[in-house]
């Protein structure tokens, strides 16, 4: 029996959580074999559990879904085997709807039998009126086995009279709102499938004779797979080995509004987004704050490992020393023991420390790329000044986080993010550090390759946790209280 995993970074909970991360492969020998290396180069967007559907033409579908990191649970033979055929899809997750630290039932892929056969389906990505979709569901007869919004389109599939599977979801997805990319399979077919909007990723690679979809490129290297191109946002495409890849557009079109934050943080350095390199478009984000904060010290230090291409990047640009002023632990892991409440105030020094014979009496650039709730940046604050700093100045390598996401992102409710009740000279304050600068939207903007930076009539991004600006009204959330920002 699987066990239930403690909650990710028990130390730590002042970060955004990563959404999930989806993936795919069809027409290759052992197929999930294929999906759990995928999976292992998406770990950063999902770590609380994880799972694989195949299909073999003698077996049918088989299903697999465990807690804990892909490397401990799909590298063992025994549990692989049984996962045979040449089509598979996986899913990784960190919950964003339904209950934390939830069963077994609320991993995904999700599976369901179909008059005309089964399919899988793999979400990344939150439907903001899932509440609204699950009681009319419920009320029309609907079982649902698990407390995850994904649910809802494996249901609304079912209540479909369309006469396949792929019109089956295009079907469902017309009725959601919110955010969605989508990795789904049949017996025969792989589906790709990104939300009119485009917020969340998902590309298309292709390996020997056979096809991949993944969130992000990191995860085709590590297969061996070539990129081809990303998925469309409100794009379908239908995979066959019969057919190769079909492609139409079944929602009707509107500005994309892709996740600014993935270029920030979620993403891996190593992946491409909109022919971009995640690492140089975080590198250039430390160049323009250091232009828009520009700060006196002597040396400029990344918190790890998220806030290092910024740090570079705002060490080229003003010339202050880059340095490794505070060191990892790379062993840190999730189970390292039950924290109890002395090892809690231990806080953030079990997995960061500082290299006190390069910070001792200097002026130090601490960066960052976000500060949510701002519990951790003031310990880290304290680590450095105990070490013997002189002066400590943050640098944050986005703007301040004051609105919650709705789109698959784990956030804070309002009240508890720091930009939300504080300005920027309160956080400082509040911190207690030297000084504090975020960079601005427009600087953001630019980093990404927005040459004028954000156009406020049409933003070309999802930028609703620094904007307040939601791209879909999240529904769901409005009718239990919720405050959109008041217009100006």
């Amino acid at each position: 029996m699987s066990r239930q995993m403690p909650p990710a970074h028990p130390f730590d909970d002042d970060k955004l959580k990563e959404e999930c991360g989806v993936y795919g492969v069809i027409g290759v020998t052992d197929a999930a074999n294929f999906v759990a290396l995928g999976l292992h180069a998406l770990q950063h967007r999902g770590q609380e559990a994880g799972g694989i559907v195949s299909h073999d033409a003698e077996q049918g579908f088989n299903s697999v879904r465990r807690f804990g990191y892909v490397r401990d649970n799909f590298t063992r033979h025994s549990l692989m085997e049984t996962l045979p055929g040449p089509l598979a899809i996986g899913h990784v997750r960190y919950s964003t709807a339904g209950s934390k630290g939830a069963a077994i039932r609320d991993v995904q892929p999700f599976f369901g039998e179909f008059s005309m056969g089964g399919a899988a389906i793999a979400h990344n990505g939150n439907i903001t009126n899932a509440n609204a979709l699950r009681k009319e569901l419920v009320e029309r007869g609907s079982i649902f086995q698990s407390s995850s919004d994904s649910e809802c389109i494996i249901h609304l599939m079912a209540r479909s009279l369309q006469r396949n599977i792929p019109e089956r979801m295009e079907d469902a997805l017309r009725r959601v709102e919110g955010a969605f990319s989508i990795v789904a399979m049949t017996g025969s077919e792989l589906i790709g499938v990104r939300d009119p909007l485009g917020v969340r990723p998902l590309v298309l690679g292709q390996v020997a004779d056979g096809w991949v979809l993944s969130s992000e490129t990191c995860a085709l290297d590590i297969i061996g797979a070539t990129y081809v191109r990303e998925i469309e946002p409100g794009e379908m495409v239908v995979i066959s080995e019969k057919h190769g890849v079909e492609s139409h557009y079944p929602f009707r079109r509107v500005p994309a509004r892709f996740c600014i934050f993935e270029h920030v943080y979620f993403s891996r350095p190593d992946s491409i987004i909109g022919g971009r390199s995640v690492y140089e478009t975080r590198h250039q984000i430390g160049v323009e704050l250091a232009r828009e904060a520009p700060v006196d010290a002597d040396l400029v230090c990344p918190v790890p490992d998220s806030g290092t291409p910024a740090a570079i990047g705002f060490s080229h640009e003003s010339g202050i020393p880059y340095a490794m002023g505070i060191i990892r632990n790379q062993y840190m892991g999730r189970t390292f023991i039950e924290p109890t409440e002395q090892i809690r105030n231990m806080g953030v020094r079990l997995k960061l420390n500082v290299n006190r014979a390069l910070i001792k009496g200097k002026r130090v650039i601490l960066v960052d790329d976000s500060v949510v709730r701002g519990t951790t940046s003031r310990k880290i604050k304290e680590m450095i000044l105990d070490a013997g700093a002189k002066e400590v100045h943050f640098r944050i390598a986005s703007p301040p986080t004051a609105w919650p996401c709705f789109y698959g992102v784990d956030t804070p409710q309002r009240e508890k993010l720091l930009a939300a009740t504080m300005t920027e000279d309160e956080m400082r304050d509040h911190l207690q550090v030297d000084s504090l600068k975020f960079i601005s939207l427009n600087g953001l903007y630019r980093a990404v390759g927005e040459a004028e930076g954000r156009n406020s009539n049409c933003p070309q991004y999802c930028d609703a946790c620094f904007s307040g600006e939601y791209p879909v009204a999240p529904s769901d959330m409005i009718e239990q209280g919720f405050e959109l920002k008041a217009a100006e």
